[in-house]
């Protein structure tokens, strides 16, 4: 091979390589402008919130009945007899078949372990979940039950129904989204700026409507047991991020 052809190849070589970077550099450049032109736009993250006291309208508490018997037979029918009869007097009241709802059945052996463990009964329970809206009617409930035969009370629960809970987030939404625009106009004035459009946008729950235990011991005496719903608290958060300019 004579000097003159590898000198013409090495030229070619240059050549194509200098194209190649050239191309590179072109590729590199538009992304750097598009990258640029997504990250020039300067903005102002504002969260708003807003929040509601209401009263629950829902009440929620477990009644049971729980019975001893020498056999596991006696202790079953002693038991559907006394439940039977709560539930009677819950309908009675005026609540309805989906506001009752069974939520634990057992029935299992007592033992003495005094020496050889021996079985000296047998305990039934049965217990079931009442859920209403009839919260003027919670006292007389566990009051009624309690005469009926039951001899477990649990817990009793308020708390915030779900067609109330949206009722009140659909209020308060405007009002979070007023909170974060009023913030964002007075921190954009301060910078000499102006808001020209919206980013992004985020609602959340700042906090979860939390429910309110409060126990509700098996009255003794012919004394209606106090039963009070208290307040809660409805809140909502909005995240926003504005466009400025």
């Amino acid at each position: 091979m004579t000097d003159e052809t590898s000198n013409n190849k090495m030229y070619i070589l240059l050549v194509v390589l200098a194209v190649a970077v050239a191309l590179m550099a072109a590729v590199i450049y538009a992304g750097s402008l598009s990258s640029s032109g997504q990250n020039g736009e300067h903005t102002l993250s504002i969260s708003g919130s807003a929040e509601q006291k209401t009263t629950p309208d829902t009440a929620s508490l477990s009644i049971g009945v729980v019975v001893q018997s020498p056999t596991a037979n006696e202790a079953s029918t002693q038991n559907a007899a006394l439940m039977g009869a709560v539930i009677n007097e819950l309908k009675n009241i005026g609540l309805q078949d989906n506001e009752i709802q069974t939520s634990y059945v057992s029935i299992q052996p007592v033992y003495n372990y005094t020496g050889t463990p021996t079985i000296v009964a047998y305990s039934a329970s049965n217990s079931v979940q009442v859920t209403t809206k009839m919260l003027d009617n919670v006292s007389a409930i566990i009051d009624r039950s309690t005469a009926a035969g039951a001899n477990q009370i649990g817990g009793i629960t308020f708390s915030v129904s779900d067609e109330r809970q949206q009722t009140l987030r659909n209020e308060l939404f405007q009002a979070a989204v007023s909170d974060a625009r009023s913030k964002a106009d007075e921190l954009a004035s301060g910078l000499g700026v102006t808001i020209v459009d919206v980013q992004t946008a985020s609602v959340s729950d700042v906090g979860s409507v939390q429910p309110i235990f409060q126990e509700a011991p098996v009255a003794e005496a012919a004394v209606p047991t106090p039963v009070l719903p208290g307040e809660t608290t409805v809140s909502i958060s909005v995240q926003v991020t504005y466009i400025v300019r």
